[in-house]
């Protein structure tokens, strides 16, 4: 049965509140036996606090209140004293830039965030001697998008000077600063082979001790949503909320569902792959599911064929076959 999807619209928010102050100060403040004493069990509605620092060094901060990564991008820049726009990415509970720690919409609720900020810029020439290149391509949800995985004995592997997590600013001078994934991996995809290139693109900042051989490639962590874990669930539009972390046959759809998205897009995105998962949840055939899926994500414009294949991955885990 053939399916139609269509373009739908999304929209983002806003939100803050300042945040710096280490654990020392946060002690001193308490007194001796405050300090002591055990922690007043949280409130419904109470704001909840995350620790956050600067992957390549600083102090401990805490941050909350937010609905959503931009809204966390924002009061990370005030904790620290740096514009919002200089955050590229965020890791949860390592420094090290970790794609299988990559912070999406969810956060779990004793998890530290670790903030990768732009560092040095640098352009690349790169001859299309292939069809395919080898990236993988997701974003940060406020207009950057950056390398997710780098495939090994691929044309851009033999590049040593790409690297996981850099930022694509711009390709031949065309600003890609606002692009989603898709968009970038599409414009990639493009380029006829043959073709020599210029990529600027932008590395995070490393602190001395974290400067290593590039990692190649990032794929959802088995650990990244424990079982029985609250998550602080992100939002584009309306307030955060704190669920309970996806079910086992869930985070197996979603990994396959991802996969999916690297196969078809040439992008990974764990939150995307999570709400096309969620989408599928209660529905009872593909046309369904397309409807679903056009509703909640009709910019992305899916091919059936694509669709097809996510409605059989979502099948796929309820029966266990995965």
């Amino acid at each position: 049965m053939p399916l139609r999807l269509r373009g739908k619209k999304k929209g983002t928010s806003k939100e803050t509140r300042k945040l710096v102050e280490s654990e020392e100060a946060a002690a001193a403040r308490g007194g001796g036996d405050a300090a002591a004493a055990p922690p007043a069990p949280a409130q419904p509605g109470a704001r909840l606090l995350f620790h956050t620092q600067l992957a390549h060094g600083s102090p401990t901060g805490r941050v909350g209140g937010f609905a959503s990564v931009r809204e966390l991008y924002e009061q990370i820049g005030r904790a620290f004293g740096i514009p919002a726009a200089q955050i590229i990415f965020c890791t949860l509970n390592t420094h090290k830039i970790d794609m299988d720690n990559l912070l999406g919409g969810q956060i779990g609720l004793e998890d530290f965030i670790f903030a990768h900020i732009k560092g040095p810029k640098k352009e690349v020439d790169v001859l299309k001697s292939e069809d395919s290149l080898g990236l993988t391509i997701t974003d940060n949800g406020t207009g950057y998008a950056f390398i997710k995985r780098i495939k090994e004995d691929s044309l851009v592997d033999q590049i040593k000077m790409i690297c996981v997590g850099d930022h694509i600013e711009s390709i031949n001078g065309k600003n890609l600063v606002g692009c989603r994934h898709y968009e970038v991996a599409n414009l990639l995809k493009g380029l006829e082979k043959g073709q020599t290139f210029k990529l600027t693109l932008i590395e995070p900042m490393k602190a001395f001790e974290m400067i290593e051989p590039r990692l190649k490639s990032g794929t959802l962590s088995e650990a990244k949503i424990s079982k029985g874990r609250e998550t602080l669930r992100l939002r584009s539009k309306g307030p955060a909320v704190v669920e309970e972390a996806s079910s086992e046959i869930e985070e197996k759809a979603i990994k396959k569902v991802d996969d999916l998205l690297e196969t078809y897009m040439g992008i990974r995105d764990i939150e995307l792959a999570a709400t096309m998962v969620e989408a599928g949840r209660d529905k009872n055939n593909p046309d369904e599911f397309a409807v679903a899926l056009d509703e909640a994500l009709g910019d992305f414009a899916f091919p059936d064929e694509f669709v097809f294949d996510v409605w059989g991955a979502i099948g796929d885990a309820k029966q266990g076959r995965l």
